[in-house]
């Protein structure tokens, strides 16, 4: 079997132009992988540590040296010699190395490059893509068939240009087409989507995350705009692709009360709950994240009691955490989970998360972040891990792109086979 020979991390940027960490393994039969880890805008405060290195003079502060250093002086040295296939040993090695509750030593950036680019170059020691390397590895059911990938095609909130309180508007193509098919009609709706902005006189440039950041009165005038552009493209709401939120309801949420542009008042709980149950009847939600700040158990319980034909997804509530996800499992305060695998750190913990949401009867929406590279990692991990959605971003801009272009690759290769 391969050994590690070397590790070497290096700094990068991302999508937003902020650094982050790159990370090359080499294993003794010469066998390598490059790989680069994302970063997130919209940070859960469960959310394990992204270490950045806090010099104003440098990257105003978001510089990543640090956790670089800590991968070629600390992590490099250490696992020197270790056989890249004990993936699992590797990842408890790493938890054990950095000591800290949320990986604040060494940095959850630092670990995930390692831990993921061992699973890379482990991969490609083996002959096989990392979809099924992973698939195997940790004992998942052979992949049939490829995720629903959920797009966003609005971007509100931090995505966005600030007038829109809700962080992503989402379409949703019906999981009866093929992947390719998929992708089709959400490129299609997505080109159609900026002529109906121009025909409304609104802002069509674009967020973070490749979708639309419009400038509208409201975040339903969002919705709205979505099934204008779906009947435009000649396809059918609910028939050929359905609506989803992620409204990251944190950010709108002070002094115990949510405020949004669509109510003059600020909202208590069942204000907003009400506010979810009218949105739905109007637009029916196959999907609703983050609908409440990720402590209001109270509001999480009730969407869940109350929505029950819509997948309830946690993000921030979550943070991809065995501890967040027992304890919304026992109140039953959603029924599905966003998985990143830079909230936890390794990618053993990850798939771990993964397995104790699926024996709950959870839908698993393998997820991006809003700073990205052109790594397509996450494709094959969702695919691997057999998810049921994805969720990375608009069908535009490199680096969704390259995962989107990713999946159509492996969709040809099942295909195949």
């Amino acid at each position: 079997m391969a050994k590690i020979k070397t590790i070497q991390a290096r700094e990068i940027l991302d999508s937003r132009g902020n650094p982050t960490v790159e990370t090359t393994v080499i294993l003794d039969d010469d066998s390598q992988a490059v790989n680069s880890v994302p970063s997130g805008a919209s940070l859960g405060k469960y959310e394990a540590l992204e270490l950045r290195d806090g010099d104003s003079k440098r990257y105003q502060g978001m510089g990543v040296l640090t956790a670089v250093n800590n991968v070629n002086t600390i992590i490099a040295p250490k696992l020197k010699g270790k056989e890249a296939t004990e993936q699992i040993k590797i990842d408890k090695f790493l938890i054990e190395l950095d000591g800290t509750p949320n990986k604040s030593k060494l940095g959850a950036n630092a670990i995930l490059s390692v831990s993921q680019g061992i699973v890379e170059a482990a991969a490609v020691s083996k002959k096989i893509p990392t979809y099924q390397y992973i698939n195997s590895l940790y004992g998942f059911k052979k992949t049939q068939k490829l995720p629903g990938p959920t797009f966003n095609l609005i971007n509100g909130g931090k995505h966005g240009a600030g007038n829109l309180e809700f962080q992503e508007f989402h379409i949703i193509p019906s999981t009866s087409k093929t992947y390719s098919e998929a992708l089709r009609t959400a490129e299609e709706i997505y080109q159609t989507l900026e002529d109906v902005l121009v025909s409304h006189g609104a802002i069509h440039s674009v967020g973070d995350e490749g979708g639309y950041a419009p400038n509208l009165f409201t975040n339903a005038d969002a919705l709205e705009l979505l099934v204008s552009a779906i009947k435009q493209a000649d396809y059918v709401l609910n028939r050929d692709v359905f609506l989803g939120l992620d409204v990251a309801a944190g950010s709108f949420y002070k002094d115990d009360k949510y405020q949004i542009k669509d109510r003059t008042m600020p909202m208590q709980v069942d204000d907003l709950v009400v506010f979810y149950e009218e949105l739905n009847q109007q637009y029916p939600l196959f999907s609703l994240e983050d609908g409440f700040y990720e402590d209001d158990w109270e509001g999480w319980i009730k969407i869940t009691q109350s929505l029950t034909k819509t997948i309830i997804v946690g993000d921030d509530l979550l943070a991809t955490n065995k501890e967040r996800v027992r304890e919304a499992i026992k109140k039953k305060a959603c029924n599905g989970i966003l998985v990143k695998p830079n909230q936890i750190g390794t990618i053993s913990e990850t798939i771990y998360v993964i397995m104790e949401a699926r024996e709950a009867g959870w839908k698993i929406i393998v997820s991006h972040r809003s700073g990205e590279t052109n790594e397509d990692f996450i494709a094959d991990f969702a695919v691997g891990v057999n998810a049921d959605f994805t969720k990375f971003g608009s069908p535009a801009r490199g680096e969704r792109v390259a995962k989107y272009n990713r999946l159509l690759a492996i969709e040809s290769e099942i295909k195949e086979k």
